[in-house]
């Protein structure tokens, strides 16, 4: 006989022969530990695991700050970079590039907007996105220069941005939520609390880079809490502020790198060299990802 329940955590269904009833057992989907239940369809209790004191492989720093180069200069890396400066160059030259289709009537006339440049906006920037979490997952296990992009084709390239930026999205809401409970509630009271918004916001930031190495190396929604973020930082707090910082800094850059809008020739080339330098700190970010979750993943309260 089978018994057969629903995992407490993530709802999977399990099922074990009956002989095992009253014994502790790991979902296969979640890894959460649980006790078999004693009769079918009841609900199993949740087992904590027992703490373990992990200890950090060492060499973070030089990791992250001296063998960064692996990255560019390997023959390995040379298709990455292809990749990464087409969509940058993609992105630059056809952000504003969209254009207003008139039907005429004999009314009135209707203007169909044609957004080609956002939508190749937004596509270029959902590649990169998935391309930096394969670059933080590759880096965790191992891997020291640039991964293939493989993409499957143009329904799997469609796929990839979708679901890259799905993830981003679901990232910045989770690491954002208290963000958003201020601005309803000031809304809903007419108060104000600069101090407070000031705050959440710096908050969600630094706690964006642990959201999406759990994402990019447990590739599952359900690992995104906002408890295991917080215990994991504490726990590995000054490795952590490093790779914040550095995604920090690309994300400083980017906001002063605007796009193609009809510059002269030198001011185009100055922006364009700006997008791409912010490519260049965005990988190092990429890999101190990669890195932080390679040697301190024993600390990782997931």
């Amino acid at each position: 006989m089978t018994i057969q329940f629903n995992c407490p955590n993530c709802d999977a269904v399990i099922a074990f022969d009956d002989k095992h009833r009253g014994k502790r057992a790991r979902c296969t989907t979640c890894g959460q530990r649980l006790i078999i239940p004693l009769t079918d369809g009841a609900k199993p209790t949740k087992v904590k695991p027992p703490k373990e004191k992990g200890e950090a492989v060492p060499g973070f720093y030089r990791a992250v700050f001296f063998d960064s180069y692996k990255l560019f200069n390997a023959p390995e890396s040379v298709t990455g970079l292809v990749f990464i400066t087409t969509a940058v160059c993609c992105k630059f030259f056809v952000a504003n590039r969209n254009y207003t289709m008139t039907i005429p009537g004999r009314a009135y006339s209707l203007d169909l907007p044609i957004p080609i440049g956002h939508v190749l906006h937004i596509a270029a920037w959902g590649f990169l996105f998935w391309y930096y979490m394969e670059i933080i997952y590759s880096t965790a296990f191992e891997q020291e220069t640039l991964p293939e992009a493989i993409v499957g084709g143009l329904k799997g390239f469609v796929r990839l941005i979708a679901r890259s930026l799905y993830m981003c999205f679901v990232a910045l809401l989770i690491v954002g939520l208290p963000l958003i409970v201020y601005v309803v509630v000031s809304e809903v009271t007419e108060a104000r609390w600069p101090a407070l918004f000031c705050m959440l916001i710096f908050c969600g930031v630094f706690l964006l880079p642990m959201a999406i190495v759990t994402l990019a190396v447990g590739k599952d929604l359900v690992m995104l809490r906002p408890d295991r973020l917080v215990i994991t930082i504490s726990r590995t707090f000054w490795p952590y502020l490093v790779t914040a910082m550095l995604l920090a800094v690309a994300g400083a850059i980017q906001t002063q790198a605007s796009q193609y809008d009809r510059q002269n020739t030198a001011a185009a080339t100055g922006h364009l060299l700006l997008n791409l330098t912010v490519q260049v700190f965005a990988l190092v970010a990429a890999r101190s990802m990669g890195l932080f979750y390679r040697h301190y993943s024993s600390h990782f309260a997931w």
